[in-house]
């Protein structure tokens, strides 16, 4: 049994709840509904809740060091978006044809400032055709990596020198070393998930240094050493954990959004706060998120 009281606070019913982002400053969680293209914020203090429809899917939010509107992934391409006091969308990158098959997924800004976001085909996760794009703060984009079935994650060690990074489709979560300039080294494999597990999806590292994967289909959140060691895992009463992230004003509290999608009626029966919201209290904190820019 998991020591762990893992609490549900917001029943949002998500198709696809992913993409958890804390700002301090205002106190809120956002988190996004990708499929149902809904952007979602959590005030800690309050519990208010707001609720913005996006044009398309919204895949990720990324504050901004600037504090003016956010950086947002929506299925085409990279954007900045700013929500009050009224949504307004300025595209930055679109990196894929339109009508294309391909769409952003998962996206994290590293403590240089730049964002790095994977893509991976909509439907059919088979065709190892996703790309990890690197954003600088000059607005370039770059190809870091290709090949990949389904990017998520990625999540960086606390020097900044490592950057870990999953294909979910395989199982596979890699390390890649990462130079000061956002060169990639070649990646090595960290760890490989096996039946039972789940696939590893969304993640976050702690103020320990310790890396937190959810378990798509394996209801269980985990918390790894830098080594890659089981050290501790959180039971999470939904079958598809997508992402987590630290928050609260001691961010040691741990948010995890979860999915409805690929599950049959059976397992929502057996699962019916599936697609909520799931907030956990941990002895460990975790470390502020970077923000995209200078």
């Amino acid at each position: 049994m998991s020591k762990h009281e893992v609490q549900c606070i917001w029943e949002a019913g998500a198709q696809l709840g992913e993409g958890p982002s804390w700002v301090a400053e205002q106190n809120r969680l956002y988190f996004v509904d990708l499929k149902n293209q809904i952007l979602h914020a959590l005030d800690a203090g309050s519990g208010q809740r707001h609720s913005w429809a996006m044009p398309d899917y919204i895949c990720w939010l990324i504050a901004r060091r600037d504090g003016d509107g956010f950086m947002a992934g929506l299925r085409d391409g990279i954007a900045r978006v700013w929500l009050e006091p009224e949504l307004r969308i300025e595209y930055l990158a679109r990196p894929f044809p339109a009508g294309s098959a391909l769409r952003m997924n998962d996206a994290k800004a590293d403590s240089a400032g730049r964002i790095w976001a994977g893509s991976m085909h909509n439907t059919d996760y088979a065709q190892a055709i996703g790309q990890l794009f690197r954003l600088d703060t000059d607005l370039s984009l770059t190809v870091a990596d290709q090949d990949y079935h389904i990017c998520n994650g990625p999540a960086f060690s606390l020097d900044g020198a490592t950057m870990y990074h999953t294909d979910s489709f395989e199982g596979r979560t890699y390390a890649y070393p990462l130079a000061a300039d956002g060169t990639l080294g070649a990646p090595r494999l960290w760890r490989q998930f096996g039946d039972g597990e789940g696939s590893p999806d969304g993640m976050t590292v702690d103020s320990e240094g310790c890396v937190w994967i959810a378990q798509w289909g394996g209801a269980r959140v985990c918390r790894y050493s830098a080594d890659g060691e089981l050290l501790d895992t959180i039971h999470v009463p939904a079958r598809n954990p997508a992402s987590c992230t630290f928050g609260g004003a001691d961010l040691k509290t741990l948010y995890i959004t979860t999915a409805r999608e690929d599950n049959t009626p059976e397992q929502l029966k057996e699962f019916p706060l599936t697609g909520a919201l799931f907030a956990v209290r941990l002895d460990v904190a975790g470390v502020p998120a970077a923000r995209f820019g200078r």
